[in-house]
């Protein structure tokens, strides 16, 4: 009696972690699909004519996602409020500047730049790319953060003027700025020529992991293999 109730509570217990092992299995199944979804959505995004400044902010203000959609803008640079958030490229350490942009209505969008390296960061040592006048600049709309990404991530040193989060209410108003005025959303600006080379334009970030179908072959195989331990262990014990 013993032995055929270890056998039923074993027999129990299998079917319960094939079962999981398929579910997991096929979750990532699920997963892979939509992060490919996404994927060749950004890519689209990223790929479309260039929507105007209105365009974006209705699109944000309505709720929409403006992540990654081409846009373009036209206004002047307030250099002497640009801020420094904290970044490497290409190995080195240094800044993205975001530098308010004024439009011609009054209203502020924040646009990143690019970057420069750490021995860069003084604005004086890159005048050149002070550009004055009227600009366009065309690149990719970025949706507003509504909070800090991380607890890992270390508070903003607004003193100091440096950004380790996007925070773009704390970034207008440090300038002094007035919030109301500024649009909710950042513009990250291509890779254009700026005269002296700085700030490098184009400097975006688009890194979405796609390990799901790995994962899934993984989940399913360890599925298969409980399979072969449970038909070895029946054929064994009927031989």
């Amino acid at each position: 009696m013993a032995i055929r109730v270890r056998r039923i509570a074993g027999g129990v217990l299998t079917l319960v972690a094939l079962v999981l092992l398929v579910g997991l299995g096929t979750w990532q199944m699920q997963r892979l699909a939509w992060k490919e979804g996404l994927i060749a959505e950004i890519e689209a995004r990223r790929n479309q004519a260039p929507a105007s400044v209105a365009e974006i902010d209705a699109l944000a203000r309505s709720g929409g996602d403006v992540d990654y959609r081409a846009m373009t803008a036209s206004g002047t640079f307030l250099h002497d409020k640009e801020r420094r958030f904290l970044a490497t490229h290409d190995g080195d350490a240094g800044f993205n500047i975001y530098t308010p942009l004024q439009l011609a209505d009054g209203r502020i969008l924040l646009v990143n730049r690019g970057f420069v390296p750490e021995a860069k960061k003084d604005p004086s040592t890159r005048a050149a790319g002070e550009v004055p006048g009227p600009q366009q600049v065309t690149g990719l709309a970025r949706a507003k953060l509504p909070e800090k990404p991380s607890w890992i991530v270390p508070e903003n040193d607004v003193a100091k003027n440096i950004f380790y989060w996007k925070d773009l209410d704390a970034m207008a108003t440090s300038t002094g700025l007035d919030p109301a005025g500024v649009l909710p959303f950042f513009l990250d600006a291509g890779p254009a020529p700026v005269p002296g080379g700085l700030p490098v334009g184009g400097v975006t970030i688009i890194d979405l992991p796609n390990n799901h179908l790995q994962y899934a072959l993984t989940w399913y195989g360890l599925a298969l293999a409980l399979c072969g331990v449970v038909l070895f262990s029946f054929f064994r014990k009927k031989n």
